[in-house]
């Protein structure tokens, strides 16, 4: 028993522990190995982890080979790369579905040993990844006139360039940055001595690990192996959004306008792309281009969002036009002087910022859109899913507010932890443990009356420890991805006499003025109107005229214009455009202009295809039958 020894062997598929003796021969070792890993193929066995010492199959014992009891060995796989940190790919392919919940408390050894440079083919980062990525991110200096006593190719502590995490460079710019930048973050992760090589982005989970065989299911039974850690919130030192930038502001007025109509509150998804924020290191930036605004209930005090069954054509629209969802924005609005158009301000540190429902809903946005990631087993790691608050300033004018909730924060949303106190908005509640859910206990850190540190049970939870701020700007010089002048009335505003149909198109065409079709179609609510219109919507046919927009491309407008699609749209916009309503005939676009007559002549396509009897106005059109 005294020859007994223990040796680990550490694998791309984890660590396991060979009982074996001193005397065993190394081949009889390595037999043992193949047989508890299930090899069949060549392997080779490490002494070290940078791969130098192989051990051999010989004849020589453990003892003599100075192999010793808890020591670790290195197993390598025939066909796996020999270069050290090129280990193994365990990343799961990203979808934008429910997040899969990964055990902090029960990993084995190797989970938290997935080397820095393990590759995941099936992750495709996105592009503002992939280029920050291959960026230097080192922060530069000019040389000292005071302090640097050396050649113009020297340099010193003075000038020499820092690091994109330095935390004292990113809290003296103007203003103060209080989050680096997430690939700061990575660089921070994956710098040191051992150049990351064991650096690895654990997503938490608050859920029972499954598969423990060892005891029956929860509520009966529980063990250290499967029992979720217990988690401690701490304020977010980095953030994956560093600025949200409207291109101009006529997108944030369009938007507002529904409150100043109607007093009602508003939520809409935002439509943009992501970019280099260049005043942070490595920073990126949200640019808003669009905004959607789903179908939903509003009212004074409340939003309440309904199923949108043309989700799916609006994503695959803006795909097109190269553009994604970013975020989402609300408005929390209360008028308090409508002679001088002042708002009120509710939103301060006496109140809150976020409430903890908005919290919710902001984590349980991000975890549909996670942010894609190498560095995680699970090819996911947070979320650049932006916040976006539209509510009274200090100075009593409309605010834009940015945000984000943490990773924690997604956590305890995704495994449904965290619940809203009903009579206050700025604390959350940790639900307790049920015979149907564990929750694993939720604590903070704050200062009590003496100053000391002392740590609380999240039963209430202040969500400022959940929230990350993000600065939220328009720039100086106007941009437009969409360049129309013209405003086509935006989706889903029935409610205040705003609808969207072949009239309202018409009447958008006959006032138009400008003289350059790609201009005249440039708008995303109009865009959005011809593919998913029920008279003729033109799905499967607009591609090229997409490809216009994006590209900014006349030319490829004009010959969309001539086809049959774009002729029939005229034709049902003259007939449109014959009712005594409309104040002027559909010229503007060069085509024909309808004879003004009684409104009962004409019909448009979908009341003479679909005809509906006992029907006086066609529900699509808003035209009376013929």
């Amino acid at each position: 028993m005294a020859d007994t020894i223990i040796v680990r062997v550490q694998s791309p598929d984890g660590m396991k522990k060979i009982a074996s003796t001193k005397r065993d021969t190394a081949t009889a070792f390595l037999k043992k190995v193949a047989k508890e890993f299930g090899l069949n193929s060549e392997f080779s066995v490490y002494l070290n982890r940078n791969k130098t010492e192989e051990l051999l199959s010989q004849n020589k014992t453990l003892s003599l080979l100075k192999i010793k009891h808890g020591d670790m060995l290195y197993l390598v796989p025939s066909g796996s790369p020999s270069t050290s940190g090129e280990v193994m790919d365990t990343a799961t392919p990203h979808t934008s579905s429910s997040l899969p919940p990964v055990s902090t408390a029960s990993s084995s050894s190797s989970s938290s040993m997935i080397p820095r440079s393990f590759s995941a083919p099936q992750v495709q980062e996105d592009e503002i990844d992939q280029y920050l990525s291959k960026q230097d991110g080192k922060i530069y200096r000019n040389k000292d006139p005071q302090l640097c006593h050396h050649g113009s190719l020297g340099k010193c502590v003075h000038c020499v360039p820092l690091e994109p995490f330095d935390e004292d460079y990113l809290s003296h710019l103007d203003p103060p940055v209080k989050h680096m930048s997430f690939h700061a973050y990575l660089r921070k992760l994956t710098g040191g001595a051992d150049k990351g090589k064991f650096a690895a982005l654990e997503n938490l989970s608050c859920k029972i690990k499954s598969g423990c065989e060892g005891h029956p299911p929860w509520p009966e039974g529980i063990c250290t192996k499967c029992q979720p850690s217990a988690l401690t919130l701490n304020r977010q030192k980095y953030r994956h959004v560093d600025n949200i930038m409207f291109e101009n502001h006529t997108i944030a007025d369009h938007f507002l306008d529904f409150w100043r109509k109607t007093g009602s509150q508003r939520m809409g998804y935002l439509y943009g792309r992501f970019t280099e924020k260049k005043d942070i290191p490595l920073g990126i930036r949200a640019e808003v281009a669009a905004i959607y605004e789903p179908p939903q209930n509003a009212s004074q005090n409340s939003l309440e969002l309904v199923d949108d069954p043309k989700a799916a054509a609006v994503d695959e629209i803006a795909a097109k036009l190269g553009l994604t969802k970013v975020g989402w924005i609300f408005s929390d609005l209360l008028s308090e002087d409508t002679r001088i158009g002042t708002v009120r301000y509710t939103r301060n540190n006496d109140s809150h910022y976020l409430s903890a429902e908005e919290c919710i809903t902001a984590g349980y946005f991000q975890n549909l859109h996670s942010n894609p990631c190498r560095l995680s087993r699970d090819g996911h790691f947070g979320s650049k899913f932006v916040t976006v608050v539209a509510t009274g300033g200090p100075d009593n004018q409309v605010h834009f507010e940015g945000y984000q909730v943490s990773n924690q924060c997604m956590a305890l949303v995704r495994d449904e932890c965290l619940l809203p106190c009903k009579d206050a908005p700025e604390l959350g509640y940790a639900k307790e443990s049920s015979s149907e859910q564990y929750v694993p206990d939720v604590f903070f850190k704050d200062k009590d009356k003496f100053g000391n540190d002392v740590t609380f049970l999240a039963r209430p939870l202040p969500v400022e420890y959940l929230i990350i701020d993000i600065t939220t700007t328009f720039p100086k010089d106007p941009q437009y991805t969409f360049s129309s002048t013209q405003r086509f009335p935006i989706e889903n505003r029935d409610i205040m006499g705003e609808t969207q149909n072949f009239h309202s198109l018409a009447t958008y065409l006959s006032q138009s003025t400008s003289t350059s079709f790609l201009e005249i179609v440039s708008d995303f609510h109009l865009l959005l109107f011809l593919v998913t219109n029920e008279v003729m919507p033109l799905r499967d046919s607009i591609g090229l005229l997409l490809d216009a927009v994006r590209t900014s491309d006349e030319d490829l407008a004009q010959t969309w214009k001539k086809s049959e699609q774009w002729a029939t749209i005229e034709q049902l916009c003259s007939t449109v455009g014959g009712q005594p309503s409309s104040s002027q005939g559909y010229g503007a676009m060069g085509g024909p202009s309808a004879p003004a007559s009684s409104s009962a002549m004409w019909s448009c396509l979908h009341c003479t295809f679909m005809n509906q009897p006992g029907t006086e106005h066609c529900e699509m059109c808003s035209l009376p039958h013929s």
